[in-house]
């Protein structure tokens, strides 16, 4: 069973980047989505895809993958990189239009 860590993006709707700190260990689907004849949802009988496990580092996440015996991949966030600039920035002449 094959399993993927990775850190979550943000929400669109947060502003402020505090709990960032959460990793996530969640199993891929071994089985293909199909509809459901009857009601037309989809589904399938692979349930562990609904699993995801919470972790304060990459390492502990990694701990528990191998404690399981499972193969997982690991995805690095991508840096942010802030640019500081003052309100006064804002209204700038010098800047070509």
């Amino acid at each position: 069973m094959e399993a993927r860590i990775y850190q979550p993006a943000k929400n669109a709707m947060q502003s402020g980047r505090g709990k960032q700190d959460v990793w996530l260990l969640e199993y891929l689907a071994t089985e293909t989505k199909k509809a459901d004849p009857l009601m037309g949802w989809s589904g399938s009988g692979d349930t562990n895809t609904q699993i995801k496990l919470k972790f304060s580092s990459c390492e502990a996440a990694e701990a528990r993958a191998n404690s399981l015996g499972l193969e997982y991949s690991v995805k690095q966030p991508k840096k942010r990189i802030v640019v500081g600039k003052s309100y006064s920035d804002n209204f700038r002449n010098d800047r070509v239009r």
